[in-house]
């Protein structure tokens, strides 16, 4: 019996059932594919509470965001509180590697520590510590080496980058002490 175009109904039938055969052995693995698909995702390891790092936290999402970093669409942050504990930032650390986070960011030295402790493969991001180097965070400022990274308010190493950056936007008016304190760096 022929059908359209030339096609018999045996034919028909035969590509149907291979087309159906295939699409049976594919979409478990193409279902495995897509529940394998794990976004990129951030572990943040705070020292306080939500409250306390609220106006820190809705600006870096906020950033993340003009950025096209969505929390729960193409990026996870996964939020860890030690509230004010020192003696959690460890067991937090840890939580976060067993997490396999693509990155760890925090601020301050002791959860940067904890957080250096328990990994030297994620990377660690840190906003803020008074001495990377001398509380040996970091090889030098100018490459850290290993795998965490972040800002310095060591301002003996950062003096004369400061006085570059602003000496040009004096313009000669009168110069206050830290403009002659950056100088004397």
């Amino acid at each position: 019996m022929i059908l359209g175009f030339g096609v018999s109904a045996m034919m028909k039938r035969r590509d149907f059932i291979t087309l159906l055969g295939g699409a049976a052995v594919a979409w478990p693995l193409a279902a495995r594919a897509q529940q394998a698909a794990k976004l990129p995702t951030i572990g943040y390891l705070g020292s306080g509470t939500p409250l306390t790092d609220s106006q820190w936290l809705a600006a870096f999402v906020l950033r993340l965001r003009e950025l096209g970093w969505i929390d729960g669409r193409n990026v996870a942050i996964e939020f860890r509180w030690a509230e004010g504990r020192a003696e959690r930032y460890a067991e937090i650390a840890a939580e976060l590697v067993r997490l396999k986070v693509d990155v760890i960011l925090t601020h301050n030295t002791p959860p940067i520590l904890a957080a250096k402790q328990a990994t030297s493969v994620i990377p660690i991001v840190f906003t803020t510590s008074n001495d990377p180097v001398g509380t040996g965070l970091v090889a030098s400022l100018a490459r850290p080496g290993g795998n965490v990274t972040g800002l310095s308010n060591q301002l003996p190493d950062t003096a004369p980058k400061r006085r570059r950056i602003f000496a040009p936007h004096r313009f000669g008016r009168y110069r206050g002490e830290a403009d002659i304190a950056i100088e004397r760096a």
